[in-house]
């Protein structure tokens, strides 16, 4: 076997920085989230113990830590459900070009250069003018959907861009009606990225922070409740919540990579029953 040159170990370093700079600040804050009762924000810790989770879950002096869980995962649903929604009608409409096409993709995409603080301004000030509350349900969930929306349409259009309509013409020969077609033939195909965009929908508004600062009105969400507790809170139970909420997001992710295989497996098994069929 021959040995390795030395550059693999000089990019391998390099990789290995880079994982500690991405992932170290996350490691340090559940390492400090397990400090005792006389523990502080800082190193060297006190003691070991899971006091700050358990304080956790009591009444806080500052903050709505629960209250903004339970909207922070409302939002983050809500957006999932229309991203999912519009990505795939998007996704259908734009499979042949029409008159505007382009201008409207462009504007679509351009939400995502556009500085997260701005959109934040512009649909607060928009809602203010036309007299509708500010609010989380409402302002907040607009503003993230010019956020996660993009990133959808970009997946539907790269996954029917590889779509063979052969399936849809052999349904369609078969006497299937248009929505049969996509009930029963276009959406269980593209099921994983499906799942995908749902997840890329909920994950990037459970933690949206810039486009919900000036559109959630006086109800925060988490990222929001989380930043002004920097402020106020000057005890470990901050690094306690940071890590569940850590905890939680890996646990949606995962949810979300077990169904995708579930589906893929299931997707495989039926191919192979129908193809010994024949």
């Amino acid at each position: 076997m021959d040995p390795r040159p030395r550059s693999f170990y000089v990019l391998a370093t390099i990789f290995g920085l880079f994982l500690l700079f991405l992932y170290g600040p996350t490691i340090t804050i559940a390492i400090l989230s397990f400090q005792g009762p006389e523990g502080g924000l800082t190193f060297p810790m006190r003691g070991v113990s899971l006091h700050w989770f358990r304080d956790l879950f009591q009444e806080q002096a500052v903050g709505d830590i629960w209250g903004s869980f339970g909207r922070s995962l409302a939002l983050g649903l809500m957006v999932m459900v229309t991203t999912v929604v519009v990505s795939v009608m998007g996704g259908l409409a734009f499979r042949k070009r029409f008159r505007g096409s382009a201008i409207l993709f462009q504007l679509v995409i351009a939400s995502l250069v556009i500085p997260s603080i701005l959109v934040s301004l512009g649909v607060g000030l928009i809602f203010s003018q036309a007299g509708l509350p500010v609010h989380w349900a409402t302002s907040g969930f607009g503003s993230q959907l010019t956020w996660t929306l993009p990133f959808g349409l970009l997946i539907m259009f790269a996954v029917f861009n590889r779509f063979n309509p052969a399936y849809e013409e052999a349904a369609r020969d078969q006497g299937a009606t248009a929505w049969q077609t996509i009930r029963h033939v276009v959406l269980p195909i593209i099921a994983p990225s499906l799942l995908g965009v749902a997840l890329f929908g909920f994950t990037l508004s459970y933690d949206e922070f810039a486009r919900t600062l000036l559109t959630s009105g006086s109800h925060n969400t988490l990222p929001l409740e989380i930043y002004g507790m920097t402020t106020n809170v000057t005890t470990p139970v901050i690094f306690a919540l940071g890590t569940l909420t850590t905890v939680f997001s890996l646990v949606v992710i995962g949810v979300f990579l077990l169904t995708v295989a579930l589906v893929s497996r299931r997707r495989a098994r039926a191919g192979s029953d129908a193809g010994r069929a024949v």
